[in-house]
């Protein structure tokens, strides 16, 4: 069983290293959020309620954080952050 939720563990963070910044706070926060609400609750309900929140709050922090960056995609179809265009208003 401890193998099982080892190999989860795993893809999902190769599953997340592939994500912008932005779905990266909202998975983190939705993960922390997912487990307070779990551990407060004892309930899977808890467990939703919190992930709905911890996403969302990561999403909104994280977006605060890298104001003045933009996402983009290359060539390729990956996507990249870098800096915004001068003139551009966010």
């Amino acid at each position: 069983m401890n193998m099982k939720k080892t190999i989860i563990a795993l893809a999902a963070t190769m599953a997340i290293a592939g994500c912008t910044t932005a779905e990266r706070d909202t998975a983190v926060g939705a993960g922390i959020g997912a487990a307070v609400g779990g551990i407060a609750t004892g309930r899977v309900e808890g467990a939703v309620a919190g992930a709905v929140v911890g996403g969302a709050a990561g999403y909104f922090i994280g977006r605060a954080e890298r104001r003045g960056y933009c996402t983009y995609r290359n060539s390729r179809g990956r996507l990249y952050e870098a800096r915004c265009p001068r003139d551009y208003r966010w």
